[in-house]
């Protein structure tokens, strides 16, 4: 199998706080990987690395071929898709929808002076009603309610046709109509030909889709378990994980903890 992305030994401390411990980790082409763990547990480090957006401290990180820290970031990047509250939060309240899209073709926020082609236009707007956000276009970025944002910022994620997309808690703050129309959409790319390697990160089981394929499951900036998703969503692992004792379990894909 095609690696997409690797972690060999990989540390991240910002002075004397260890965020990240020797994580040791791969994602093949044709994977799709939930990042499971407690708030501090370093799940959105990890997916600012894999996004080319933070270099470790030590260790070796390949994203999609390529050699962090010897690769230009600025033509990797537009390879993977990525959607975070952090990059939702430089959004200028005046944007459009499709404006905050169509801007992900040269990898900035908003339309600016940039030029653009009907293609990319009509890909955008393709993007939007596949998400059922295609009235939204006209709307600002002030104006969306969370759950509208939420499909804004899939929609602009997948605009540059990533190889590798990147949803950090995606689902945070939606209600549970909200998260339930997102994850039908996520399951929805997840099944479409030719779809990309996909990272999630959430804290909540109850927010994986359909369609994920393995877990890593991390605890206190330490690997606890990675592997095959039924093999990783154990009592025994998501107990050591979040430090409290619960129980799993599954029913038609989706999963579900509660104390045990």
């Amino acid at each position: 199998m095609t690696s997409v992305l690797r972690f060999d030994d990989v540390s991240l401390h910002r002075g004397t706080t260890q965020i990240l411990s020797h994580v040791t980790w791969s994602v093949e082409e044709g994977q799709h990987w939930v990042l499971l763990g407690p708030n501090g547990a370093g799940k959105t480090t990890i997916s600012r690395i894999a996004s080319a957006r933070l270099f470790p401290s030590s260790g070796g990180v390949e994203i999609l071929g390529e050699r962090l820290g010897r690769v230009d970031v600025a033509e990797l990047r537009p390879r993977i898709g990525l959607a975070s509250t952090a990059l939702a939060g430089r959004v200028l309240g005046g944007e459009t929808a499709l404006s905050v899209v169509l801007s992900a073709s040269y990898g900035s926020i908003g339309v600016w002076r940039e030029e653009y082609d009907d293609f990319d236009i009509e890909r955008a707007r393709a993007l939007l009603t596949a998400l059922d956000a295609g009235h939204l276009a006209k709307r600002t970025w002030a104006n969306l309610s969370s759950g509208e944002r939420k499909r804004i910022e899939l929609a602009r994620a997948l605009m540059p046709d990533p190889e590798l997309l990147i949803l950090d808690e995606p689902a945070a703050g939606l209600d549970l109509a909200g998260r339930e129309q997102l994850l039908a959409a996520l399951t929805d790319i997840l099944s479409a030909p030719g779809a990309p390697s996909m990272l999630l990160v959430t804290h909540h089981l109850e927010e994986i889709p359909v369609g994920f394929t393995h877990g890593l499951a991390l605890r206190r900036g330490e690997a606890v378990a990675a592997g095959p998703l039924d093999a990783v969503l154990t009592g025994d692992v998501v107990t050591t994980t979040f430090g409290l004792p619960l129980e799993i379990t599954k029913d038609r894909g989706r999963y579900t903890a509660r104390g045990a």
